[in-house]
C-alpha cells in the first residue's frame, strides 16, 4: 500500500515504452528511499505499456497508474502534479534509469536547505546502439559542469541547465508559480526559465544519480517543440525581461556573434522590444558587413565595461568559454556587463 504520507512523488509519463518501461520502473521501487509514491501516467499507448504498468501495479502498492488518453506530455506531467501527495516531486522518464540513492540523497538535501527549490544531479550520457551521438554528449557535459545555484541562475540563457528526469522539487512551486504550460516550446525549459524568473533557488548534487538514455526517438530528437530554433525563440523572451530588469542600458544592446544564423536570431530579441545596435565578431571578414542592416565591428572596439552591455550568441562551447575569459580580462563581469545567450 502506498504510505498516506509519502516523502516524494515520481512522476513517470509513458507513451509506447514496451522496451525500457520495467527497468525505469524497477529503479524507482529499488531505491533505498522507501517511502515513496510512483505515479505512472499513459499517454494513449498502443504497445504492451498498459499492460506493463498493470503488472507493476498489482505488485506494488506505491503504484498509482492514470489515463491521459493521448493528450501530450504536458496534460501527462500536469495530471501528475495534481495527484502527488508528498512535498517533494521527482521527474523521471520511461526510458532512463535512476541510480538507488537517487531519491534519497535528492530529498535529504531539500530537506537540509529549505531555501533551495529545486535540486537535480549529475547524469550519465548513455546509449545501447553504439552510435557516436557527439552533439548530446557535448550538452550532458556542459550541464553536468553547472553545479551551484549560481552558475545555474547566470546560465540558464545558454541551454536548459537540467536533464529534465534528474529534477526533484517542492510540490509548493508549481502551486506558487504555476504548472508546466503548453506551447510551441519546451515545457521544462519554459518552467526552470519562469521559475528563476520568480526567484527560485535551484541547486544541483555533484554526484551521477541519473542514467540518461540517448536514443533516435526520443522526444527530445522528433519533436518540433524540443528543435533548437524553438529553444531561442521561448527563451529569448525571458532574456529580454531579463535584460530589462539588470541591463542599466535597457533596451539597448550589442551582440557578440555576426554570423547569419545569430543575426536572425536576434530578430526575436528585437521583436521582443530589445534594441540591438550592432554586432561584435572576431571573423575581420563579417567586420563592416553591410548585410545584417548594422554595423559589425570588430571585438577590439569594444569600449571599457559599463558604456555598453554585450550579448553573447556564440553557440559553440569552446567558443564561449573564450569569449568570456576575453571579456573579463577587459574587467566586464559576467551578468553585469555581458550574458551568454547561445
Amino acid at each position: 500500500m502506498t504510505s498516506p504520507d509519502p516523502r516524494v512523488s515520481v512522476i513517470l509519463p509513458v507513451r509506447d515504452a514496451e522496451k525500457t518501461l520495467a527497468s525505469a520502473i524497477e529503479s524507482i521501487l529499488g531505491q533505498t528511499e522507501k517511502n515513496l509514491e510512483l505515479l505512472l501516467v499513459d499517454d494513449g499507448s498502443t504497445d504492451a505499456s498498459p499492460r506493463i504498468l498493470k503488472e507493476f501495479a498489482v505488485s506494488d502498492g506505491r503504484i498509482r497508474v492514470f489515463s491521459n488518453a493521448n493528450r501530450g506530455i504536458v496534460e501527462a506531467l500536469n495530471l501528475g502534479l495534481s495527484e502527488a501527495k508528498s512535498p517533494f516531486l521527482a521527474r523521471m522518464d520511461a526510458d532512463d534509469v535512476s541510480l538507488p540513492d537517487r531519491l534519497k540523497c535528492q530529498c535529504d538535501f531539500l530537506d537540509a536547505n529549505p531555501e533551495v527549490g529545486l535540486v537535480a544531479c549529475l547524469v550519465e550520457h548513455w546509449t545501447e546502439d553504439g552510435e557516436n551521438r557527439k552533439g548530446y554528449e557535448t550538452y550532458v557535459d556542459w550541464i553536468n559542469d553547472l553545479v551551484e545555484s549560481e552558475s545555474i541562475r547566470s546560465r540558464r540563457f545558454v541551454e536548459s541547465p537540467f536533464a529534465h528526469p534528474s529534477v526533484v522539487f517542492r510540490k509548493s512551486l508549481p502551486e506558487i508559480f504555476g504548472e508546466y504550460r503548453s506551447g510551441d516550446f519546451p515545457e521544462d525549459y519554459e518552467l526552470w526559465l519562469r521559475w528563476l524568473e520568480c526567484g527560485v533557488k535551484m541547486k544541483k548534487l555533484d554526484v551521477m544519480l541519473l542514467r540518461w538514455r540517448d536514443h533516435d526517438n526520443r522526444l527530445s530528437r522528433v519533436d518540433p517543440r524540443y528543435s533548437v530554433e524553438a529553444f531561442y525563440k521561448m527563451k529569448l523572451e525571458y532574456l529580454h525581461r531579463w535584460l530589462r530588469d539588470n541591463n542599466r542600458h535597457f533596451p539597448k544592446v550589442k551582440i557578440w556573434g555576426a554570423g547569419r544564423i545569430t543575426r536572425n536570431r536576434s530578430k526575436s530579441l528585437s521583436s521582443a522590444g530589445t534594441v540591438v545596435l550592432g554586432f561584435y565578431d572576431v571573423d575581420p571578414k563579417k567586420v563592416g558587413d553591410p548585410r545584417s542592416g548594422l554595423v559589425v565591428q570588430s571585438i577590439e572596439e569594444i569600449p571599457e565595461p559599463g558604456e555598453e552591455f554585450i550579448v553573447v550568441m556564440v553557440a559553440a562551447r569552446g567558443a564561449r568559454v573564450k569569449v568570456s575569459a576575453f571579456l573579463q580580462d577587459r574587467g566586464y563581469r559576467e551578468g553585469v556587463h555581458y550574458v551568454l545567450a547561445a
